[in-house]
């Protein structure tokens, strides 16, 4: 049973590495430094803001040091820790505070705090940024250059996510290498592919074209709102993109295991359609893609050990780039299987949660399935 598993692992990562948009590569980025700031489009920053009183302060100063901003709209989205106090008290003059509402039925409250803001927007183009991602000086700029020069109307950056601690380095790179392979960058970025996807941390939008789509109504009960919103872009005949960056960079600290694991098991299930079927799919893919090599090296049959060893350099070789790319030691690469085991359970965990009738719980909310009593 051992070696047919290994064999199609071995053939399964060799065909990735083989694929023409070579999904596993990190060539999809976007280098502040490189920047030259010519836009003339007018922007609004819109930022949800719930409980967030510990970054706010850091993002919104290095926000505001962005020439190209025109205007910022803090959304606090009804916190309790003080994060509207903490924003008004820095004096940024083009900094404007709104008092959110309780989100509608059928809404989720990141995406009803948004909506709010867009009501107030009579910017050009609109820069939605999370309430803990810091832009580092001439972000925005070349978020502009690539929007006016490539002609895209949406423009987006996967974050730089906070990876300090050793539960942050064994699983935010996979978070990310994972994410690529199933929305190839290079894939989502062709105006003829069907592949949609954003980074929701930092997005520049036209601001006609997201009225066009109907805002942010348009999505409203989406839990997985960024690629959501490129999807109806492109449906809509926009043109997008999204890579990576070392300039956007996500302060908010995960720590420890459980803090990683209710971030991904907060929409996992969400990300296989609610599906039993893709469910037990993903999981024999897991387990014959990350498992069945580990085990396959200490087989007595020699063509056993041979596939595994086969299978278990490509797989390291595919993720190398990632690694490398958030400047880790080489070593982390070995810690792919281990992180696939671990990201596995918590899309049972996200499944669990769901059919016990809630779709997702994140900061104190708790959003049930619609059939749920």
């Amino acid at each position: 049973m051992l070696l047919p598993l290994c064999v199609f692992a071995a053939l399964l990562w060799c065909l990735v590495l083989l694929l023409p948009w070579q999904p596993w590569r990190t060539r999809e980025s976007l280098d502040a430094a490189a920047a030259a700031p010519t836009t003339t489009a007018s922007i609004t920053a819109l930022l949800p803001a719930r409980n967030e009183a510990a970054q706010i302060g850091r993002v919104l100063t290095a926000l505001a040091d962005q020439p190209e901003i025109d205007s910022i709209l803090l959304i606090d989205d009804q916190s309790d820790d003080g994060t509207g106090d903490v924003a008004a008290r820095l004096g940024i003059a083009k900094l404007t505070i709104l008092s959110g509402t309780t989100p509608p039925p059928g809404w989720s409250g990141k995406l009803w705090a948004l909506q709010q803001g867009l009501e107030q927007v009579t910017t050009e183009r609109v820069l939605l940024l999370d309430a803990d991602i810091e832009l580092r000086p001439g972000t925005v700029a070349a978020l502009c250059d690539k929007a006016d020069n490539d002609r895209r109307d949406l423009v987006s950056l996967m974050a730089r996510l906070h990876m300090a601690g050793f539960w942050e380095k064994l699983l935010l790179p996979p978070f990310v290498y994972f994410f690529k392979l199933l929305y190839p960058f290079a894939l989502a970025n062709r105006t003829e592919a069907k592949i949609a996807a954003a980074a929701g941390g930092c997005i520049l939008i036209r601001t006609e074209r997201l009225r066009r789509i109907g805002g942010f109504g348009a999505l409203r009960d989406a839990l997985i709102d960024d690629c959501t919103l490129a999807r109806l872009i492109k449906q809509d005949g926009g043109r997008i993109w999204i890579g990576l960056s070392h300039d956007a960079i996500a302060v908010r600290p995960y720590g420890d295991l459980a803090g990683i694991w209710n971030m991904v098991a907060r929409t996992a299930y969400t990300q296989l359609r609610y599906s039993p079927a893709l469910l037990a799919l993903c999981t024999m893919l897991m387990l014959a893609l990350f498992v069945a090599p580990v085990f396959g090296l200490f087989a007595t049959h020699p063509n056993t050990v041979m596939c595994a060893a086969l299978a278990l350099l490509a797989m390291l070789v595919s993720f190398t780039p990632t690694v490398r790319y958030y400047h880790l030691h080489p070593g982390w690469v070995l810690g792919l299987p281990v992180a696939a085991c671990l990201y596995l359970a918590m899309c049972w965990t996200s499944a669990m949660r769901y059919w016990r009738g809630e779709r997702s719980r994140w900061k104190g909310r708790s959003y049930r399935r619609a059939d749920a009593t």
